[in-house]
């Protein structure tokens, strides 16, 4: 018997860790709940892994067999159980972020004295960090290269699941309460494989032909939605990809099959952040890119107040900020339009935007969020140049032209017209109180902070900002 080791690939289909620990037997699916992990959770993704956690167990029951749930230090736990069910090898998934490495070597180093082998495997990502480099051997930094030699590499077929689960139980899945954890403020969509599959069907079946067109515009909901899934790990990378390739197959029509690509693309951008945060694990905390001089922050308290509360007086702005507030999550456009106005509209350090999206998003990925955030910021890698920043209002008209998506998150525009929501930074403050009195006058002029933002990023460059 061996032991399977889930962390954040809760399935049981498509799973290379758990296929090859059940290739010759019985396997022992294991999870464990390490309180030095937890301790950089959040009630949303919490809540959406004991969700997955509660399904993926009753897909071993149904088998014969079950999930075994423990909470403590896997150092310990698993070692124990090793040996209580003599298994030469403990079976996992690679962890890409400085913690899980470090977490997964000192498991190694346990069981190893117990005579027990941690054998990790490329599970979560179709081409692992260093698989994928420059012609001079570098790991890339620059996406659009990266990508070319993403989408020609051959891609995995899916796992198939087991055939044999070892019915060895442990604890009851602990309570939100019992690890810590308040409810969720947010609704949260619903977690596990079934949800998974059903969200992936449902996307492939049409939507993702009008991908290309529709998918920067946040009212007709257009993605797939299926990020908390790969976050979490509920479905595999390759049930994902050959979805799409059979998409892409069916495709009706040249643009369809243009679009199908287009969605490929942005599983090539979470793998090309993967890389990154592999070989730079710096990036969590610090700038991918230094500038000579350093940048200095405004990181105005009550500026940053105001953003994480959807108070800017931007409509775009607000209604992304309130739209995490309630789902824990956000359409990928706003995150764009959100993260450019904290740093180049209020000034302030990409820090703190990622961190209240830590918190609050029920995806959030370390990877991809960093890599988003440091993007925004100019300090990441084939970062938006510091020059290009983004209008807020121009990129709400732009993108949600009726309103529709600023009306559904702020309600206090709910009866106002297209045209007074996207001038509203225009508008006098008799104008702003007969159409919205609730709603409040923009906290920054943007023209104005523009202006600094170039200044600031001209001084960190060791430039003259009046050149």
């Amino acid at each position: 018997m061996d032991i399977h080791w889930h962390r954040d690939d809760l399935r049981a289909t498509d799973n290379v860790g758990l296929a090859a620990a059940g290739e010759d037997g019985e396997v022992l699916p294991v999870f464990v709940f390490d309180d030095r992990v937890l301790q950089h959770g959040s009630p949303p993704r919490v809540a959406f892994m004991l969700e997955s956690l509660a399904e993926l167990r009753e897909w071993y029951r149904d088998r014969g067999g079950d999930l075994y749930v423990a909470r403590g230090d896997p150092t310990a736990i698993l070692p124990d159980l090793a040996v209580e069910h003599d298994a030469e090898t403990v079976h996992c998934n690679a962890g890409y972020s400085g913690l899980a490495r470090d977490r997964d070597s000192a498991v190694a180093e346990a069981l190893d004295s117990d005579g027990v082998a941690l054998e990790d495997h490329e599970d979560a990502l179709h081409h692992e960090p260093g698989s994928i480099r420059t012609n001079d051997g570098d790991p890339y930094s620059v996406y659009t290269y990266f990508w070319k030699k993403w989408r020609d590499r051959e891609k995995a077929d899916p796992y198939d699941a087991p055939d044999a689960i070892a019915d060895v139980t442990g604890e009851d899945l602990p309570t939100l309460s019992e690890l810590g954890f308040d409810e969720p403020e947010a609704d949260i969509e619903p977690g596990g494989m079934t949800a998974a599959r059903e969200r992936l069907d449902s996307f492939v079946d049409g939507p993702i032909y009008e991908y290309e067109d529709l998918r920067d515009d946040p009212a007709a909901d257009n993605t797939s939605k299926l990020s908390a899934h790969t976050r979490w790990g509920t479905i595999g990378p390759r049930t994902v990809y050959a979805a799409t390739e059979e998409a892409a197959a069916s495709a009706p029509s040249e643009a369809a099959a243009e679009a199908v690509e287009e969605y490929q693309g942005e599983l090539a951008w979470r793998e090309f952040y993967h890389h990154v945060l592999y070989f730079h694990p710096h990036v969590v905390t610090e700038n991918y890119n230094e500038y000579e001089e350093g940048i200095d922050w405004r990181d105005d308290a009550d500026e940053i107040a105001a953003w994480r509360e959807g108070e800017t007086g931007y409509p775009i702005v607000d209604a992304g900020m309130r739209q995490l507030r309630a789902e824990a999550w956000m359409h990928n456009r706003v995150r764009m339009i959100v993260a450019s106005f904290l740093t180049k509209d209020l000034l302030a350090d990409w820090r703190h935007g990622y961190e209240h999206f830590r918190d609050h998003l029920v995806d959030h990925n370390t990877a991809n969020d960093n890599g988003g955030w440091q993007w925004a910021a100019s300090t990441g890698t084939d970062a938006q140049p510091y020059f290009r920043i983004f209008n807020p209002m121009s990129q709400g008209e732009r993108h949600d032209p009726d309103a529709e998506y600023i009306r559904e998150y702020v309600p206090e525009l709910a009866g106002v017209d297209a045209d007074t929501i996207h001038s509203w930074h225009e508008l006098s403050e008799a104008e702003r109180e007969s159409a919205a009195p609730e709603y409040p006058a923009p906290i920054v002029d943007h023209s104005q902070r523009r202006e600094e933002a170039l200044a600031m990023f001209k001084r960190a460059r060791g430039e003259d900002p009046d050149e």
